[in-house]
């Protein structure tokens, strides 16, 4: 983690490596990116955070030229990108939400056909391709058929075939939606790894917590808008003192709520599900006096655990999309993958 902070410091001083500028587009008449302006350093690991629908694929297809924008310009490495969208081909690493390799073919031969795109030599490809099939751990996978594979071995050979080339930018979407809380971490990890050798990664995301544990500097996009972007350390200075706390509760009245603002004016009550709140305030918390008043109004506490303000507490403040909806949309998305 220590190299990883060292390498954030470093894309802190870099200068632009992307570079968009009012970028918009539209379909028929809905607009899925709405004049959307930024920079992306060179070194750098750089989120763009919003829920299903806010514009994140639509601009990660415009970057990688999958798309054309109606308006704005981009430039990658120095090259201008909006009329001629391969002038940075060989610069740009891709890995889509949903895997673009054949099914039919082998890890091995997936790989190797993806080297050969970037004209890659026959013994470099080969030598590449058992590479990377090693550092992602699928040597053993390397000559069965891709469809084959589970999800996490999939994601982690999509991701392989993203940086074949040695991309100095690689292009992430949604690189952990859909599977395994083990293959997840691997994979949260093999991105770590990927910045701390320089490569500069731009990650779509809507799981708030991968964006605050791995990125520099957050987007916070709705609707194909910016609504606010800054580094993690800047976003979670607003929460910084904040104290939070979850309580989970059985057996209570729709009013509970309301009775507990009533009584206690110096706390805010939010109810996240049917059986948890989430109190918040400047001071501590007292558990006891919470839990006393709570069983006093017939229901029982079965937990009470004190929790660190996070990024997903910025994010409904600034965006005002509940985190509950986040994590319902999120639940939503595994369970039909």
């Amino acid at each position: 983690m220590r190299i990883q902070q060292s390498a954030a410091a470093a894309s802190q001083d870099s200068p632009a490596f992307i570079e968009v500028r009012q970028l918009t587009k539209r379909f028929a008449e809905v607009t899925a990116v709405d004049e959307i302006s930024f920079d992306v350093r060179k070194g750098e690991l750089f989120g763009f955070l919003g829920p299903n629908g806010a514009g994140k694929t639509t601009t990660i297809n415009m970057l990688t030229g999958l798309a054309r924008p109606d308006s704005g310009t981009i430039k990658i490495g120095g090259l201008e990108c909006t009329r001629n969208p391969k002038a940075a081909q060989h610069l740009v690493g891709v890995v889509p939400d949903e895997s673009n390799l054949y099914p039919e073919l082998t890890g091995f031969e997936n790989l190797c056909f993806c080297a050969a795109l970037y004209g890659m030599r026959k013994n470099e490809r080969r030598a590449r391709a058992h590479e990377l099939l090693e550092t992602f751990e699928l040597t053993e996978a390397a000559n069965r058929k891709f469809e084959g594979y589970s999800k996490g071995m999939k994601r982690k050979l999509t991701i392989a075939a993203g940086i074949i080339h040695g991309p100095e930018v690689l292009f992430l979407d949604e690189p952990t939606t859909g599977v395994d809380v083990a293959s997840a971490r691997r994979i949260r990890q093999l991105i770590v790894d990927l910045h701390c050798t320089g490569t500069t990664i731009f990650l779509t995301t809507h799981y708030i917590e991968e964006a605050e544990r791995l990125c520099e500097r957050i987007v916070f996009v709705v609707s194909g808008r910016i609504v606010r972007i800054d580094t993690v350390p800047n976003l979670l200075q607003a929460v910084r003192g904040k104290h939070v706390m979850l309580v989970s509760v059985a057996h209570s009245g729709p009013g509970l709520s309301a009775s507990l603002a009533h009584a206690f004016s110096d706390l805010e009550f939010e109810a996240v599900s049917e059986s948890e709140l989430r109190v918040e305030s400047a001071t501590p918390i007292g558990v006891g006096p919470l839990v006393r008043f709570i069983e006093s109004q017939g229901a029982d506490v079965t937990e009470a655990r004190r929790m660190q303000p996070s990024l997903e507490d910025v994010f409904v403040r600034v965006t005002g999309i509940e985190a509950d909806a986040m994590r319902k949309e999120k639940e939503k998305i595994e369970a039909g993958s």
